[in-house]
């Protein structure tokens, strides 16, 4: 089904008139989404900005924790045109992430304006327009780049926990010297969990609870890294839509860790789901009860898409697309988790599904050309590319 922005909201029709920018896109989001999609609009000319909320570019990564290191080597996680600098088979910090991502913006000359919080997305006659600290700005297509670390979400038995437990998203830990000293649980069997609680077990007593099942799989296997192997069989490309996709995305992966490691190796002691809390007891599934100092919520995020105004949402409120492509024109998203395959929301690999819908951009973009009315003393026939399916 093809909508015309304007049937979405005739009120907002004249937003073109009253922008005081026009940019042919607008791009949501200076991470690495949003900047690998500035280099592949810089390269076709197109005269966009980039916006974020935030004071600096790459602001969710700055949210981790100061330890943190990535489980993609330094080979694979580069964006398009600017390699990862140092050791290829090594694995770069959280400050090296950022340190390039910055860079990467210097060497590109992308247009990113930062303290640009978009308080409303709404289409208007030609395109779209978005309010931004009071300014409308107005564009033709617009990208939206927030990656899928949005909201911070804490489950709702956190509110029976005393206030003298202190508690804390993922997003809040930074070393274990924000945690009081005593017991502490973290909340959450993946990645984040694991290598938390493996931090804290050097001055901590650690418990971690898991509420689902993981997939372990070690970081290296026969010598080689983990994702050599999985970009050498294609499995790193195969998309949602496969069986192989349509079975992984529903499951926990768990990279370089395994729960028999946690208590052998760290001392650290495995319990079920936090089923509830009051004051400092934390009740756990399996029946057993655990009196904590501490608790961090390494339980993951929510999107939030409320500051959207189009008809890009099914009936359960979850955003409907195809890779990124939504039914609204000149819409799209970028960055996902499982957007179109595992890679989609890893640094190394948001390049693909970058370049994807850059090419639907020109495509769509020389699509309206095409639909303007033609001067008959000028020949301005040309031909159009193929957009490609979703």
């Amino acid at each position: 089904m093809h909508m015309n922005p304007a049937d979405l909201h005739s009120n907002n029709g004249d937003a073109a008139e009253r922008s005081s920018r026009r940019f042919d896109v607008i791009v949501i989001g200076a991470g690495q989404a949003g900047l690998a999609m500035g280099y592949f609009l810089g390269r076709q000319g197109r005269r966009f900005v980039i916006l974020d909320g935030a004071d600096s570019i790459a602001s969710a990564w700055r949210a981790r924790w100061d330890s943190l290191t990535l489980f993609t080597p330094r080979r694979y996680d580069g964006l398009p045109g600017l390699p990862f600098p140092g050791d290829p088979d090594g694995y770069p910090t959280r400050d090296e992430v950022i340190d390039y991502l910055e860079e990467y913006a210097k060497t590109f000359e992308l247009p990113v304006e930062l303290d640009s919080r978009v308080g409303r997305l709404t289409a208007a006659r030609e395109g779209y327009r978005v309010d931004v600290n009071g300014e409308i700005l107005a564009a033709d297509q617009i990208v939206v780049a927030t990656g899928p670390f949005q909201t911070p979400f804490v489950p709702e038995i956190a509110s029976g926990l005393g206030s003298d437990v202190a508690q804390m998203h993922s997003t809040g830990y930074r070393n274990p010297s924000d945690v009081p000293e005593g017991t502490v649980l973290v909340v959450g069997g993946g990645n984040t969990g694991f290598q938390i609680a493996k931090e804290l077990s050097a001055t901590h007593a650690v418990h971690l609870a898991i509420g689902s099942r993981q997939t372990p799989l070690p970081q290296k296997i026969l010598g080689r890294d983990l994702f050599w192997w999985l970009t050498k069989l294609g499995l790193i490309k195969k998309t949602v839509d496969s069986r192989i996709g349509r079975r992984a995305q529903h499951r926990d992966v768990l990279i370089g860790s395994r729960p028999r490691e946690l208590r052998r190796r760290y001392g650290i002691t495995l319990r079920g789901r936090a089923a509830a809390a009051s004051g400092r007891t934390v009740s756990l599934a399996d029946g057993t009860d655990l009196d904590v100092d501490a608790l961090i919520w390494a339980t993951g995020y929510r999107p939030d898409y409320s500051w959207i105004d189009a008809p890009i949402f099914g009936p359960d409120g979850r955003l409907q697309h195809r890779r990124g492509v939504t039914e609204a024109p000149g819409l799209f998203f970028l960055g996902l988790t499982w957007q179109h395959t595992r890679g989609s929301a890893l640094l190394g690999w948001v390049k693909d599904d970058t370049e994807f819908l850059a090419g639907r951009i020109a495509a769509d973009a020389e699509d309206r050309v095409g639909a303007r009315p033609v001067d008959p003393a000028r020949d301005e026939t040309r031909s159009k590319p193929v957009t490609q399916g979703v």
